[in-house]
């Protein structure tokens, strides 16, 4: 029973060592963090990072590209004509109303 409070014991000081040491390490991030860097600098760094997220994508085919085209008019129109009868509909009854 006594081994097992002295393992826990060991168990919390080497949990709250670990805790000090992230605190430690976020610190120091936060320090860098509070580096100014110069403005024209940050700007050539996200241009060199948007050109290299341009290299990793996969740019479509002209096949697949008129392929999602047509599929994307078709879906705009059969969107449209659903509306369109749902409104000659509510305006028929709207009618039988009146």
């Amino acid at each position: 029973m006594a081994k097992k409070k002295e393992e826990t014991k060991e168990i919390k000081k080497e949990s709250l060592k670990e805790v000090s040491k992230k605190e430690n390490k976020k610190t120091s991030s936060k320090e860098k963090k509070k580096e100014k860097v110069n403005i024209i600098t940050r700007i050539g760094n996200f241009i060199s990072g948007v050109k290299t997220e341009f290299k990793r994508v996969k740019w479509p085919s002209r096949k697949e590209m008129v392929k999602y085209s047509i599929a994307t008019i078709i879906f705009i129109i059969a969107c449209a004509l659903f509306f369109y009868i749902i409104d000659i509909i509510l305006a028929a009854l709207h009618s039988l109303g009146n």
